[in-house]
């Protein structure tokens, strides 16, 4: 699974057990709704200064994001 897939699901996930649509998600983070679909896909390969938004959209942060043991080896 390359970093792009990695990413997506995370934020799906994240999104998922604090129950935010992806619509509401894009509109918090300040995305198109069809490029936050991108993300959550790994079709897209998103900036980390939007990968900021929607952290923050999320209500976390890099180290709570990137904690997960998706992103261990």
């Amino acid at each position: 699974m390359n970093i792009n897939n990695k990413i997506g699901d995370r934020i799906r996930d994240l999104r998922k057990v604090k129950n935010i649509s992806q619509e509401a998600l894009a509109n918090i983070a300040e995305v198109d709704r069809t490029y936050m679909t991108g993300v959550e896909t790994g079709k897209r390969n998103v900036t980390v200064k939007i990968l900021e938004k929607i952290i923050v959209a999320l209500d976390t942060d890099f180290t709570t994001f990137f904690n997960d043991k998706s992103f261990k080896r």
